[in-house]
C-alpha cells in the first residue's frame, strides 16, 4: 500500500509542477500579448500624428503661401492667351506627302525581322498554324 501512496503522491507532485509550468507560460504569453497591444497602440498614435502633420504640410493655403514667397510667380492674366492666327508656322516635312511614313517603315522592318514563329496572346495565330 505504501508504494501506491508514494506513486500517487509523486503523480500529484508531477501534476502540480506541470500545472504550475502551464500557468507560468500562460502568464508570460499574456504579458507578451499586452506588451504587443501597447506597442500597436503606440504605433497607431504615431501614425495618426504623422497623418495630421502630413495634412498640415499638404494644406493648399500653406503651399500657396510657400509658392508665393519662394517662387516669385505672377498671376495668370487674360492677355497671356493668344489667338490661333498667331501660332507659328507648321514645321517643315522631311518626307513628301505621297511617301510612306519613315517611322512606320522602320517598325515594319523590325516586325519583319522578328521571329515569325513566336505568337503571343495578343496576336492571333496565322491561319495555317492553329
Amino acid at each position: 500500500m505504501r508504494i501506491i501512496h508514494l506513486l500517487v503522491i509523486a503523480a500529484l507532485v508531477f501534476a502540480a509542477a506541470y500545472v504550475y509550468r502551464i500557468k507560468m507560460e500562460s502568464t508570460s504569453r499574456t504579458e507578451r500579448v499586452l506588451r504587443l497591444h501597447a506597442e500597436i497602440r503606440e504605433q497607431r498614435d504615431a501614425i495618426a500624428g504623422l497623418r495630421a502633420e502630413w495634412a498640415r504640410l499638404d494644406s493648399p493655403l500653406r503651399l500657396q503661401g510657400l509658392a508665393e514667397r519662394h517662387l516669385g510667380l505672377k498671376p495668370l492674366t487674360a492677355a497671356q492667351y493668344d489667338s490661333l492666327k498667331n501660332l507659328p508656322e507648321r514645321p517643315p516635312r522631311f518626307f513628301k506627302p505621297g511617301d510612306p511614313d519613315p517611322i512606320g517603315a522602320m517598325l515594319e522592318t523590325i516586325d519583319a525581322a522578328a521571329d515569325a514563329s513566336v505568337v503571343t496572346g495578343s496576336v492571333p495565330a496565322p491561319e495555317g498554324r492553329r
